[in-house]
């Protein structure tokens, strides 16, 4: 199944504007908690450089959210090159731009050249700004969001743990930004066993998303989701599966039919049914997923393989 992490809003103010892999388990975990985080400074282009490479930057994000990756990374190309010529290579407003090329290579699967360009963000925004500063807690966010989608848990654990002492100590355990980061570390917490914790922190975001934002509101999927994938690994497939399908419905809803987010959730149920030995709805739901991944995301996707080997198994099994 796919557990998701995801940022639930993104701001566009800034100097330039400015969230999977599969476990071990045959689930996937989708976008880090309320998606990844944008970068916001709050000064405002100072040149006509950086207006564009804020332009740029929109231009790619609306591009990034449609599955169209391969649109997207020439803009962000020609926007880092435009922040590193006008602001510096370590400026703010050039971490900005590192921080949307992250969020991009880890939606496109490319996990290591994301990894590497949040640390150098990381690195930029660790030497200027305080240590409560909340752009630090949006890129210890996406750091511990790369980590889980490559399956490094334990690894990124310390990330989303600072990302939510941050948010805390500035927001308050009740704001939606904190419980972002809370369901993001839960899903590392998750990935690693630690069902208890992982399930107290799902259980906080979700009401305070549903508090913030009413209960048809993507993070409340996202999270949904996730509670989902973890009943369902300690067994408790009821409560798997009604809160699987609410999300299916509230993405639906929110994103059409073919985004890849619901293809996440497909797979799950899939998985679900597969187990309950439900098998013709089992291929109905993988055959769905497998087609909107390999149209969105193309063949080599760490999501469309995973999913193509898990709809192939299935089939080999029941004798097709």
């Amino acid at each position: 199944m796919m557990h998701e992490i995801k940022r639930h809003k993104t701001k566009l103010t800034l100097a330039v504007l400015l969230c999977l892999a599969s476990s071990s388990f045959v689930w996937f975990r989708g976008s880090f908690a309320a998606r990844e985080r944008t970068l916001d400074p709050s000064s405002q282009p100072n040149s006509i450089a950086e207006d564009q490479a804020r332009l740029l930057i929109a231009q790619a994000a609306q591009l990034r959210t449609a599955g169209q990756y391969s649109q997207a990374a020439p803009l962000l190309d020609q926007a880092l090159a435009l922040a590193e010529s006008t602001s510096g290579p370590d400026s703010i407003t050039t971490a900005t731009v590192l921080n949307q090329l992250g969020m991009l290579d880890k939606y496109a699967g490319r996990f290591d050249e994301g990894n590497r360009v949040y640390r150098r963000a990381l690195k930029i925004v660790e030497q200027q700004l305080g240590p409560l500063d909340p752009l630090r807690a949006d890129l210890y966010h996406n750091l511990g969001g790369i980590n889980h989608a490559r399956g490094r848990y334990a690894e990124g654990e310390p990330f989303a743990r600072l990302a939510v002492e941050i948010r805390k100590r500035s927001l308050g355990p009740d704001h939606p930004d904190t419980a972002a980061d809370m369901s993001a570390l839960a899903a590392l917490l998750d990935g690693q066993g630690k069902y208890d914790e992982a399930e107290q922190l799902y259980l906080h975001a979700l009401a305070v998303f549903e508090r913030a934002y009413g209960s048809e509101n993507f993070d409340v999927a996202v999270n949904l989701n996730n509670l989902a994938a973890l009943y369902y690994a300690r067994g408790n497939i009821k409560e798997a599966e009604w809160r699987y399908r609410r999300a299916l419905a509230i993405k639906e809803k929110l994103l059409g039919t073919d985004n890849p987010d619901i293809a996440m959730t497909l797979n799950n149920l899939a998985v679900l049914c597969k187990a309950q030995q439900r098998y013709p709805e089992a291929v109905t739901l993988y055959r769905r997923a497998l087609a909107i991944f390999e149209r969105e995301l193309g063949q080599d996707h760490p999501k469309v393989t995973t999913c193509r080997a898990k709809y192939e198994k299935l089939l080999r099994e029941i004798g097709h």
